[in-house]
């Protein structure tokens, strides 16, 4: 991960690692890893937004290695970092389009406002960097502006959008694309989808019908579906991935806004909860801002680790 990155990742945390270490304080003024320690310690944890699950496991790793020992704030620290990578290590795993593909059909998921359409850009961005073809669907056709941040982005990055006049048909349009992107030869067919969550029943009905139409031309599409979740929204994007995985078959996350957040912490409750590959995470709007997620990168950043 390239160093600059990682210095953004840092920074885009601090509001979380702020929050987190005021919760620490009343732990490390006792030095000591007693029952009293650590009942902060576990009240400190999910005050951060790291859930009542994550916290339980790592009081109860304390408890087994470090029980009734003096500790500094930097063990501490040190200890939670281990602690809350190797929660999220089994998670952080790049998105890799599979080659014998092509394309890699990819659905973007998302209620409006986690970021979904400026996600589809970083990654076509990414991937025109690396020699490959995309190709860009506007499928939120009932949002104008979702369609003309889409067709900036194709500008951006030399990859054809697809889109059609207000309110038109996703699952046509994701066909029609679908159908001239295999035509040219594209590497990976990005599909942005329309975010109502507040009309479950009817995002529902359009989401599976997309899937429906694009199995008729390619029975294993979509070869991915990409959940993205904004940090901002704490503990509601556990209640988030629970609706779309009722409606999708959500293969993994993109969580964005991590820069405009001091709820960090829900990247590690979502990896607890779920087990679902968390692809990539976003600090800031340049294409450079979101990339692969890093466990430990980004473990020490969240408990302001050097």
């Amino acid at each position: 991960m390239a160093l600059g990155f990682l210095s953004r990742l840092k920074e885009g945390l601090q509001r979380s690692t702020q929050k987190l270490t005021d919760n620490l304080t009343s732990v490390v003024t006792h030095r000591r890893l007693d029952d009293e320690a650590l009942d902060a310690l576990e009240e400190a944890l999910i005050a951060s937004d790291l859930g009542t699950a994550v916290a339980a496991r790592i009081i109860a790793n304390f408890r087994r290695t470090r029980f009734g020992q003096d500790v500094t704030d930097a063990e501490i620290r040190d200890s939670l970092a281990t602690e809350i990578a190797a929660i999220l290590a089994p998670v952080a795993r790049p998105l890799v389009l599979s080659r014998s593909h092509r394309p890699h059909v990819i659905l973007v998921a998302g209620v409006n406002g986690t970021g979904k359409t400026t996600t589809i850009g970083k990654l076509a961005q990414a991937w025109v960097t690396e020699g490959l073809r995309p190709v860009l669907v506007a499928g939120d056709t009932f949002r104008a502006a979702a369609v003309e941040q889409l067709q900036i982005w194709g500008s951006r990055t030399g990859a054809p959008v697809i889109a059609g006049p207000a309110n038109t048909d996703a699952a046509g349009l994701a066909f029609d694309a679908l159908t001239r992107a295999r035509a040219e030869a594209a590497d990976v067919l990005l599909i942005d989808t329309a975010g109502r969550l507040h009309n479950k029943s009817a995002l529902m009905e359009e989401l599976q019908k997309i899937i429906r139409v694009l199995r008729k031309q390619v029975p294993s599409a979509p070869h991915s579906v990409l959940l993205v979740l904004d940090a901002t929204t704490g503990q509601n994007a556990i209640e988030q991935v629970r609706v779309f995985k009722e409606m999708v078959d959500v293969t993994g996350l993109v969580v964005t806004k991590l820069d405009g957040s001091a709820r960090g912490g829900i990247v590690v409750a979502l990896a607890e909860a779920f087990g679902l590959p968390v692809h990539a995470v976003g600090v800031g709007e340049r294409a450079g801002d979101l990339r692969p997620f890093d466990a430990m990168a980004f473990a020490r950043g969240l408990v302001g680790v050097a």
